[in-house]
């Protein structure tokens, strides 16, 4: 089955204040040979991560171009969804043993939604593992078909990519944000590497006046005349939240005033939140300054907003990242970033360059505090990431490089 998301409209001038008139009218340059082009992206949640946040964004303004852009979700129960989060799991190179049963599971669901697309559009657009199976089993028809992986496939589990390689050959093109992720001689007839990129425009980034910013955390009983650190991010063992845990309480040996937000967001496809969350919560009992939001108790794209602009340092602790948009947001803010040197964070963030990437707990701690105690060096390397992002991970370029990659391969190329 197959649900359609509403998307609302969206138009691409207003991107001319945050990226400038020349990059919005060479993506008009760029869409006119596209134009009535029928564009299908496929995903398994409306919300609580990055292929979702980015989809709200890219696809209006596809639309606004003058293509045909659809965004549709893979529905499937509770089974299904723990499948594929260990099939996630496994391409991050967990050990994953998937038995058979499960396996049936994801096949079933896939058919039922194959069985759902009964329309050929010009491009199919298929996000993670969730949807792979469809061109397989339902044929590719008079479409073409695109994989786009967002996460870290450089070392996935063997028996979980085994298990999937029957369907790449189906796909005329695949897209990684890293060349790191591109497994060796993968079957796709083209591979292209697109970062992904954060929207300037929405509600999570847009310019919030600091006074706005302040009684939003204010209302939350966030502090605000004490230091303060942020991770945001899904409830997921990938981006360490006991790890980050374990930095602040290192940090705090040496500024016993600091507090942590741990802001974190349910996603639908991602049943293994859940327990995660509930492990944060008895880790942070008793400590009145481990603050842990999620958009079930109030957190909202603006509440995100004022604590990566307001936090003295962002962190992003992942052992595997497929990208990690939340680095480039809290860089547009010019918070200083430490986070892990992991996937494609540092496509990101580079030492000197909006902040640090560490290896270790104990190696957060230090740069935490180093940050705290020099003012001066943390909003130089919020200025100088700002710019970075400015230059590589704003929407408008993403969409510029979707734009020439549909034109490719719509061309046969």
């Amino acid at each position: 089955m197959l649900t359609s998301v509403q998307i609302g409209a969206q138009r691409l001038d207003r991107y001319r204040r945050s990226c400038g008139a020349e990059v919005v009218e060479q993506l008009r340059a760029d869409a006119a040979p596209l134009q009535g082009a029928r564009v299908l992206h496929l995903n398994a949640t409306p919300y609580g991560g990055g292929v979702a946040e980015l989809l709200r964004s890219e696809v209006p303004l596809l639309c606004n171009l003058g293509i045909d852009a659809q965004w549709k979700l893979v529905t499937g129960d509770e089974e299904f969804f723990r499948v594929t989060k260990a099939i996630h799991n496994g391409l991050q190179g967990a050990p994953e043993a998937i038995p058979p049963g499960a396996w049936e599971t994801y096949d079933r669901v896939s058919r039922s939604t194959a069985e759902a697309i009964d329309v050929d559009y010009d491009l199919v657009v298929v996000h993670d593992p969730q949807p792979l199976p469809l061109p397989h089993l339902r044929g590719r028809g008079t479409s073409r078909w695109i994989w786009r992986c967002h996460v870290d496939t450089s070392d996935p589990d063997d028996a979980v990519w085994e298990r999937l390689e029957r369907y790449f050959d189906d796909f005329d093109a695949a897209v990684f944000t890293s060349e790191a992720f591109v497994p060796r001689s993968f079957p796709a007839r083209l591979v292209e590497v697109v970062p992904p990129a954060i929207d300037p425009e929405s509600p999570k980034n847009i310019e919030l006046p600091e006074h706005l910013a302040r009684r939003v955390l204010g209302w939350l009983g966030v502090d605000l005349e004490r230091p303060l650190v942020v991770q945001v991010s899904r409830f997921d063992r990938w981006k360490d939240p006991m790890g980050v845990i374990d930095a602040y309480q290192l940090a705090k040996q040496a500024h016993g005033d600091l507090q942590l937000a741990l802001v974190g967001s349910m996603a639908l496809d991602d049943p293994e939140a859940w327990a995660i969350y509930a492990d944060i919560q008895r880790r942070a009992a008793g400590d009145p300054d481990l603050y842990v939001f999620t958009n079930l108790n109030g957190v909202s794209n603006i509440e995100v907003n004022a604590f990566q602009r307001l936090a003295d340092v962002a962190i992003q602790k992942s052992l595997r990242e497929g990208f990690g948009l939340v680095v480039s947001e809290s860089l547009w803010k010019g918070t200083p970033v430490v986070a892990g040197r992991a996937g494609g964070i540092p496509l990101q963030l580079s030492d000197g360059v909006g902040g640090y990437l560490v290896d270790s707990s104990e190696q957060c701690a230090d740069r935490v505090v180093q940050l705290l105690d020099n003012a001066d060096e943390a909003a130089s390397l919020g200025r100088r990431g700002r710019e970075h992002v400015r230059e590589h991970f704003l929407l408008p370029r993403l969409i510029g490089d979707d734009l020439a990659l549909y034109r490719k391969i719509l061309n046969g190329g």
